[in-house]
């Protein structure tokens, strides 16, 4: 897939891979917003607030690491914006049942479009992360995921970060 070729995202995959931590990935808004600006032919990138790095370790959920890894990332690259975060403890601040694997965490997020991570795998081919699949990215939707169950928090999400605006392109589908 020729928009995850780019330079910027091979070399911020292969940044994550040097952490080793098992079922990785980068997520969430640096995939949703580099695929909707590539589909409405924008040459410059949306800003992100944050870099979102997931991964799954049940046998470490402590915050500290979370913490010394996002420091990591951000000492390596200048760009300031990794956050780390452990989906194996991510049920505590969400205060729902355990997770049992990243897919299965980002099957809470509020949108099927933002739940979507990319990964090098051991052949350094970019590889997807997708509860929902990628027809919803690609199509330009946005979609309610079927495990999220705040519709009007995911409403609010959509209206306060501007998303129809930046992209007119997108399509709301209505819960």
């Amino acid at each position: 897939m020729k928009i995850m070729d780019r330079d910027e995202v091979r070399q911020d995959l292969e940044l994550v891979r040097t952490l080793n931590l098992p079922e990785s990935c980068i997520a969430a808004g640096y995939v949703r917003n580099l695929v909707w600006d590539v589909l409405h032919g924008y040459d410059q990138v949306t800003p992100l607030n944050d870099i979102d790095v997931i991964y799954y370790d049940s046998a470490d959920i402590s915050e500290e690491r979370d913490k010394l890894l996002t420091i990591r990332l951000n000492t390596i690259d200048r760009k300031n914006c990794w956050s780390v975060k452990n989906q194996a403890r991510m049920h505590l601040r969400n205060k729902v049942e355990p997770y049992e694997s990243t897919k299965d965490a980002m099957s809470c997020w509020p949108e099927t479009a933002t739940a979507v991570g990319l990964y090098l795998d051991e052949e350094d081919r970019v590889q997807f992360i997708s509860p929902y699949g990628l027809d919803d990215l690609f199509q330009l939707k946005i979609r309610q995921s079927p495990r999220y169950m705040d519709t009007t928090y995911f409403i609010k999400r959509v209206t306060e970060k501007q998303w129809l605006a930046r992209w007119p392109k997108l399509t709301l589908i209505e819960v």
